[in-house]
């Protein structure tokens, strides 16, 4: 089991930046990749960035060059730094520690099973 607790959201204007954290009971599990998902209202949740079990980042296209997802040195916490901010990026935020596989066509992997958080929340004004 591992736990999972997000932080760091908040209200900005558009063009500013946020740094989430996501803090876990205790390191991934050997294969598990690591992610962040996003849910804004009325759409389904997507995932935004991921680190796979080999330690390769990838971004969905619409926020390559604004956001960074990067662990720690044991992987019990992993950051999502955003910045440059729009209103579409508002959304509830969420960490996820799971095994992942890539599919055709996708961005960031197929991640299933594992480990949610609970969320933490970011609006952007315009």
């Amino acid at each position: 089991q591992i736990q999972l607790v997000e932080s760091g959201g908040g209200s900005v204007q558009a063009g500013g930046s946020l740094n989430l954290s996501c803090a876990a009971s205790r390191e991934p599990y050997s294969g598990y990749c690591m992610g962040w998902f996003r849910q804004a209202p009325g759409k389904e949740r997507e995932g935004v960035a991921a680190i796979d079990r080999d330690g390769t980042t990838t971004y969905i296209e619409f926020v390559k060059g604004r956001f960074t997802i990067s662990p720690d040195n044991n992987k019990k916490i992993l950051s999502l730094l955003m910045n440059n901010l729009t209103p579409e990026d508002a959304a509830m935020y969420y960490c996820r520690y799971a095994p992942c596989t890539y599919k055709a066509g996708q961005d960031v992997p197929h991640f299933y099973g594992g480990f949610w958080g609970q969320g933490t929340q970011v609006t952007v004004s315009s």
